[in-house]
């Protein structure tokens, strides 16, 4: 374990990585680089803490500076990667340094979705992705301020809570019949919806947009409707999805199709590189080969990257799951909701809180829990059992779903005699 790893990227995934190599015992040079400058930092609290106001931007850092140094990471920040050899394993940094590697991992994140509309680029029509957008939002909306949002995903939803909660007027639109559309089951995207506008956001679907109105001076003054409708904005933030950053694999000459195609231990074609988090296409177990982006997804796949420099390669088969805070709900999601054809409620959506339960045919394939985290823990370990339980024990609240597992489960193959 002394070979040199060299990071690129350094966001949650990246940073996870070096982190779990020092943890693991990895005596050999660890350099991470990131394009942005400062201390790696949390993405999660932008949209939220960060944007509402409730937390200063400095919060966010992953570790302390101090930490790199006592575990001996060489941290170059704000520094691209501008090149790869692999044949001679250097990388070459927008500085000039050349870095050996014998472990390149590529964990360049995304980048938010250009919106292919006039006036796109006017001032005020914002996107949110790091730091500096969040403290650049937050800045802009004020009580007085009218924000429409553009998407209605995972970013678009929480920036519409947070300009809400800094009492902005905002409106969101989505040109798909319903939000988080790719996401979230259509009972749970209907209570979502219900949540944001008794807290006074208006959000419409199957809303296409026209542009973006100029004010004449340069800066954006609404949006306009494909039918011409005209929505008066001082903000407009975008938030139409992201796509995975692989100019450096490109660069590198490795296979890419939307992110970096990594086998089931997350390595590219190329032995010595790997390719983690929102920027690697993987395959599952059902050999479905996706792209994710989630800090559970970057967190876990750096740890299983990790072990596998330091010697314990292994597939990688983590349940995907997901959260968001919106107002005062808390939406967990375990699975993925690809090819479900019917849903089953747990507990009182107008109570504390409630799961819908998702299965294709009889197959459980994701849950949704709001206010739940009970039911949320149970459905990954359901999930990760590969386990289905029958329709009317999930709409009893009375059944104990970890309990229902351990009794009525069948046993994991390895156990199996």
């Amino acid at each position: 374990m002394t070979g040199a790893v060299v990071i690129v990227g350094a966001g949650q995934a990246g940073f996870q990585v070096a982190a779990s190599l020092r943890q693991r015992g990895h005596q050999g040079p660890v350099t991470l680089a990131g394009d942005e400058p400062g201390l790696p930092y949390q993405r999660p609290p932008l949209s939220k803490e960060v944007l509402a106001g409730a937390a200063a931007p400095e919060t966010t850092a992953l570790r302390p500076e101090a930490f790199f140094a006592k575990h001996d990471i060489a941290l170059r920040s704000g520094q691209q990667v501008v090149g790869v050899d692999r044949d001679r394993r250097t990388v070459t940094l927008s500085s000039g340094a050349a870095l050996d590697y014998d472990h390149l991992v590529l964990a360049t994140g995304a980048r938010p979705r250009a919106l292919p509309k006039p006036g796109a680029d006017l001032d005020g029509v914002l996107a949110l992705r790091t730091l500096d957008d969040a403290v650049a939002i937050r800045d802009r909306v004020t009580a007085d301020t009218r924000v429409v949002v553009i998407g209605a995903g995972f970013i678009g939803l929480e920036v519409a809570a947070g300009a809400r909660k800094r009492g902005a007027e905002v409106t969101v639109l989505e040109v798909a019949p319903r939000v988080m559309g790719r996401a979230l089951s259509a009972p749970s995207a209907a209570h979502l919806v219900g949540r944001h506008e008794r807290a006074g956001a208006s959000i419409r679907t199957g809303a296409r947009i026209g542009r973006i109105a100029d004010d004449g001076h340069g800066r954006a003054a609404g949006v306009v409707l494909a039918g011409g409708e005209l929505l008066h904005a001082d903000l407009v933030i975008v938030g139409v999805g992201v796509a995975p950053a692989t100019d450096v694999a490109e660069q590198a000459g490795l296979p890419v199709d939307d992110g970096v195609l990594v086998d089931a231990t997350l390595r590219t074609e190329d032995p010595h590189i790997w390719a983690i988090g929102d920027c690697c296409r993987f395959p599952l177990p059902s050999g479905q080969h996706v792209r994710l982006e989630s800090v559970q997804n970057a967190t876990d796949q750096a740890r299983a990257v990790a072990a596998a420099i330091t010697g314990g390669p292994a597939p990688y088969d983590a349940v995907p799951w997901f959260w968001t805070d919106q107002h005062d709900a808390k939406l967990q999601i375990a699975g993925l909701l690809d090819g479900h054809d019917r849903t089953v409620l747990r507990g009182d959506p107008d109570g504390d809180g409630h799961s819908v339960f998702c299965y294709a045919g009889e197959r459980l394939v994701a849950v949704e829990s709001i206010n739940r985290p009970r039911d949320h823990l149970a459905a990954r370990k359901l999930l990760a059992a590969s386990f289905s339980p029958r329709a009317e024990d999930v709409a009893d609240d009375a059944v104990d779903l970890r309990e229902l597992l351990a009794v009525t489960a069948p046993a994991p193959p390895s156990a199996a005699t």
